[in-house]
């Protein structure tokens, strides 16, 4: 008796807790509208999950304030493409072959972020995916409910 009243029971908890549809994904890529991601190296530029944007890296060949100003620039379109600006971003992660480097142009990267910055990780590693970049940088952004 007793188990005919708890096997219901962990039927509703499990049915409560499993996902019931697959979640909705919306993808934006550079001059891509058909499919929206690039099927060579297997990404998307932006990906949309309900109300939060997860960005993929833009990257510079060099670290110079015009290098990180393109980096910053090209993440603003991405960003663009869901209606979102900088205010938008709530976490930011900088990939660079020479952070010592990037650390004098910091001051480029602050502009864009007009005194609102975002919880950020900035790693030194030893190469990129292309292996002339030099920095990489991706975010996440939550829009509006």
């Amino acid at each position: 008796m007793k188990y005919i009243i708890i096997l219901p029971l962990l039927l509703l908890f499990a049915n409560a807790f499993s996902q019931e549809k697959q979640i909705k994904k919306e993808k934006w890529h550079w001059n891509n509208n058909k499919i929206n991601q690039d099927t060579i190296a297997g990404y998307c530029q932006v990906l949309k999950v309900d109300n939060v944007l997860y960005i993929s890296g833009a990257v510079a060949t060099d670290i110079t304030s015009e290098g990180i100003t393109s980096v910053y620039n090209d993440l603003k379109a991405s960003l663009a493409s869901f209606g979102a600006t900088f205010e938008n971003v709530v976490k930011e992660n900088l990939y660079t072959t020479n952070i010592d480097e990037m650390k004098k142009f910091n001051y480029v990267r602050k502009k864009f972020y007009n005194n609102d910055f975002p919880a950020a990780t900035w790693v030194q590693i030893q190469r990129l995916y292309m292996p002339t970049a030099k920095l990489e940088i991706e975010l996440v952004a939550h829009l509006p409910k």
